[in-house]
């Protein structure tokens, strides 16, 4: 066992890293995991966030992009063209970019707790 303080899970899932040692990538591809860590093996087959991050994200983009919509259509009326124009970009933005961010700060959540999967006692 080292000394070392604990990594936080905020900063590591952040920045995509392992959440044991901080050091080895969480992603192998956008949103694949790799199947271990490069710098310190921890296995990450057990790790899944499920669909807490695009709930996350969808939640993010509504508010965002259906506020600013309404806002816009209110004050100025602009053609629908525009409204396409201007929505299109800012839906993939709030999407995708903070997508893989809040997955990796799902799984170091999880590893930092150590959730399992659920199980039944005496079963």
């Amino acid at each position: 066992m080292t000394d070392a303080p604990p990594l936080s899970p905020f900063q590591t899932g952040l920045a995509c890293r392992c959440p044991r040692c901080g050091n080895g990538r969480l992603f192998q591809g956008f949103l694949t995991l790799c199947p271990q860590c490069e710098a310190c093996g921890l296995d990450c087959a057990c790790a899944d966030a499920d669909d807490g991050p695009a709930v996350l994200v969808i939640f993010l983009a509504g508010f965002v992009v259906v506020g600013s919509a309404l806002v816009v259509e209110i004050l100025y009326e602009p053609p629908f063209w525009l409204h396409a124009l201007l929505w299109l970009p800012l839906i993939l933005a709030t999407t995708l970019l903070p997508l893989r961010p809040l997955k990796g700060v799902m799984i170091a959540l999880q590893y930092h707790h150590r959730t399992a999967e659920g199980r039944r006692e005496g079963a």
